[in-house]
């Protein structure tokens, strides 16, 4: 039995703060955090928890992962901008071309993320969050398949993509070059096996197909933290429904 994708998790110098800045941006419920962060409810049932969590270290390089998300025109896709924007983000240049269509803005914590150009084919039917763009290897798509019991639904030129079969967002690894990693992600995954499934079984399967346990100094009753193929961290809770 394969784990659920619990949550996505950002550590924030100012979980409070970030966590009401997408819940603008997305238009979604918040509460509290029994680690003491704040977590944004899904939406309908294609999503996933989304946890700000606190920590005192600062960004450090662009994030492995951002949020792609979606707009039906051009005035919506200005419109999802300046919403954007006048909940604190900013715009940033990432490398981007000019010819390209997305907006590249960046949260009050400097996380970035893009506001895609209407049109766009192969997010078509995704919602609002569109992707999770990942950098990442093809290895480490084929891991997380496997991992979540998502089908790929994109595997070119070293590209692949993921998705749930409910739907929802797609989850997406870019392929060489890797960016260098600088320390410890700042937004990581949360599995949890299903109420009856069992913590250690799961952890067991993970390392069959190429996770490994690390040791990051946690501490955190609960949570086994984890790296994939790539040396990314997630964390395995205790089972939940």
């Amino acid at each position: 039995m394969t784990s659920q994708l619990h949550a996505l998790c950002f550590d924030a110098n100012d979980p409070l703060r970030l966590s009401r800045f997408w819940a603008g941006v997305l238009g979604r419920e918040t509460t509290d955090d029994a680690d003491g962060g704040h977590t944004l409810l899904p939406n309908d049932d294609t999503g996933f928890r989304i946890r700000f969590l606190p920590t005192r270290e600062q960004k450090s390089g662009q994030n492995q992962m951002h949020f792609d998300l979606t707009s039906t025109s051009p005035d919506d896709q200005q419109q999802v901008v300046a919403r954007a924007l006048g909940l604190g983000a900013r715009h940033i240049d990432i490398g981007q071309r000019p010819e390209e269509g997305h907006v590249v803005l960046a949260d009050p914590e400097g996380n970035e993320f893009c506001v895609i150009e209407p049109g766009n084919s192969f997010l078509a039917d995704c919602g609002f969050i569109g992707a999770l763009a990942c950098d990442g290897s093809q290895e480490v798509g084929y891991f997380w398949s496997r991992a979540l019991g998502w089908p790929l639904v994109w595997d070119q030129d070293q590209e692949t993509a993921i998705r749930s079969p409910r739907g929802g967002p797609k989850i997406t690894w870019g392929g060489p070059p890797l960016m260098p990693k600088t320390g410890k992600n700042r937004l990581y995954f949360d599995l949890a096996p299903p109420a009856h499934g069992d913590q250690r079984a799961e952890v067991d399967r993970l390392v069959s197909l190429g996770a490994k346990r690390i040791d990051i100094g946690q501490g955190e009753a609960g949570r086994v933290t984890m790296a994939d193929p790539d040396g990314h961290e997630f964390c395995v809770l205790t089972p939940r429904d």
